[in-house]
């Protein structure tokens, strides 16, 4: 073989090596995202679906052990194996309901004790829940006739039938993580949905207001080309303790057949204010209001910034496209964050960077200098939150910039809008923010207030192109409190 050859062959067995780094699997693939006829993940899937009488069968990977979507029942139109061998699903077949797999019936002794053994189990476990049910029963009835004299208990509201969409997703009712409901719940809710009207459009496709048992609910309607962008918002919410008053509520996920198409539906809390962008275009704002949005953003990418330890842990976040259209400003004025599609997490117990496999990138304006320079460390989970901290920045700047000040207020403009086209580009963006090394221009008059000139200051130190010389989520938040502290104290002389 002539040496050239050799080479090649030796770079080309090198590659595959590292194509199966960090214990991923390779994985046969057909889908419309996969390049070549396999793919490398955590886990290899045989998804099929009916629709119109035709029956689509795909293969490819997860980045994570997203075993929800392999829990699922398979029904007459839609169903999912799920297996963690390399190249397990080449050969993996799926059949739906009403589908007969020819030739491979057990034989009667098989079939038999396939059916008696689970209905023996469950019988038994029937048996010991109705003992252990009657049991605590006894207890409650005696330790109630003890305390009240044999007087009845008064229910609840949501015992009678009163529930909400809270009642539905409180701690009694999630899967243990507080992130929504349980898997084979989000497929019934989803079916349960009527789309009211389209409030939102992008790249990513549509958002709906729908309506669910009475109650508004928010229906992300992703476009066929963005599929990766909803199996990585769904593994993300699905991390466990990922529920925070400051982090987009989440409700169900699901791939529903409409207009004879299939849609993927990712489902949350609906808030009415819509966007950031949309409310600070339509509302000024005064100093208290603007510490009170700046603020709850900035707890918000706190907890996702923070790994938790334990059983019932969750893994640093960081999101990685922050910007005032992807967080939402609810009823009382708070605001969270929504749009997890490009996030990454990492586990400092297994140090393992996931950064999922979405080709989609941030959006330009938010960019910071690391990324437009293409110099970022991205093997490296701490430049991922320093980008987070840039984009916290602009977004700080255009509230502030809404906020009056001896009754003067600028009309809402977004980052940059006076050195850039509306829709820039790439190389527009790196001459401004790399060469040039420009910032956004902070209004004089903010500096005539105490809370506006410390939120200036902050700002400041978020846009330093150094990343490692950035403030922390948990800086600007324990700073901020400090100011919302000062804001009460004068209150409390009144």
């Amino acid at each position: 073989m002539p040496r050239g050859a050799a080479g090649t062959a030796l770079l080309a067995m090198l590659s595959v090596s590292l194509s199966f780094a960090a214990d991923e699997l390779m994985c046969a693939c057909d889908v419309p995202r996969c390049n070549s006829s396999s793919c490398s993940g955590k886990l290899c899937f045989v998804s099929k679906r009916k629709e119109d009488g035709k029956i689509t069968q795909n293969r490819g990977c997860f980045s994570q052990h997203l075993l929800e979507h392999c829990r699922g029942p398979i029904m007459e139109h839609f169903g999912m194996r799920c297996c963690n061998v390399t190249m397990c699903n080449a050969e993996l077949e799926i059949y739906l309901q009403g589908e007969e797999e020819l030739g491979k019936s057990p034989p009667l002794p098989s079939l038999l004790l396939l059916i008696f053994v689970p209905l023996l189990a469950l019988l038994v476990l029937a048996a010991l829940t109705a003992l252990v049910g009657w049991k605590l029963a006894q207890h409650r009835r005696t330790a109630a006739r003890s305390r009240a004299g044999d007087t009845d208990l008064v229910l609840k509201a949501s015992v009678l039938g009163d529930s909400t969409l809270e009642d539905l997703l409180n701690d009694d009712c999630t899967t243990g993580s507080g992130s929504g409901l349980p898997f084979l719940v989000q497929r019934t809710v989803a079916r349960q949905i009527t789309l009211v009207e389209c409030v939102g459009k992008g790249r990513y496709g549509e958002v709906w207001r729908g309506v669910w048992h009475g109650e508004s609910v928010a229906v992300k309607i992703f476009s066929s080309r963005d599929e990766q962008s909803w199996f990585r918002e769904t593994e993300i919410y699905n991390t466990v303790l990922l529920r925070h008053d400051n982090i987009l509520g989440f409700i169900a996920s699901d791939m529903t057949s409409r207009n004879s198409s299939t849609q993927l539906w990712l489902i949350t809390h609906y808030h009415e204010n819509g966007s950031l962008y949309d409310y600070l275009q339509r509302t000024a704002l005064d100093s208290e209001s603007c510490l009170a949005l700046a603020s709850s953003i900035i707890c918000g990418l706190v907890h996702l910034h923070v790994e938790i330890f334990g059983t019932q842990g969750k893994p640093a976040i960081a999101h990685r496209d922050l910007k005032s259209r992807n967080i939402l400003v609810k009823s009382n004025r708070q605001c969270c964050i929504a749009d997890l599609g490009l996030a990454v997490m990492h586990s400092q117990g297994s140090d393992y960077l996931d950064i999922g496999n979405n080709p989609r990138v941030g959006t330009k304006r938010y960019m910071a200098p690391e990324v437009l320079s293409e110099q970022i460390r991205t093997d490296c989970f701490e430049s991922y939150k320093k980008t987070d901290i840039w984009a916290f920045g602009l977004v700080l700047w255009e509230i502030a910039r809404r906020t009056a000040v001896n009754g003067i207020v600028e009309e809402y403009r977004p980052p940059f809008f006076d050195v850039v086209p509306s829709d820039p580009s790439f190389e527009d963006m790196k001459k401004v923010v790399c060469v040039d090394q420009q910032t956004p221009a902070v209004p004089n008059r903010l500096y005539s207030d105490s809370v506006l000139s410390a939120l200036a200051r902050v700002m400041k130190e978020c846009w330093y192109q150094s990343p490692s010389a950035r403030l922390t989520a948990l800086r600007i938040k324990k700073t901020l409190r400090k100011l919302s502290r000062s804001l009460e104290k004068p209150k409390q002389d009144c």
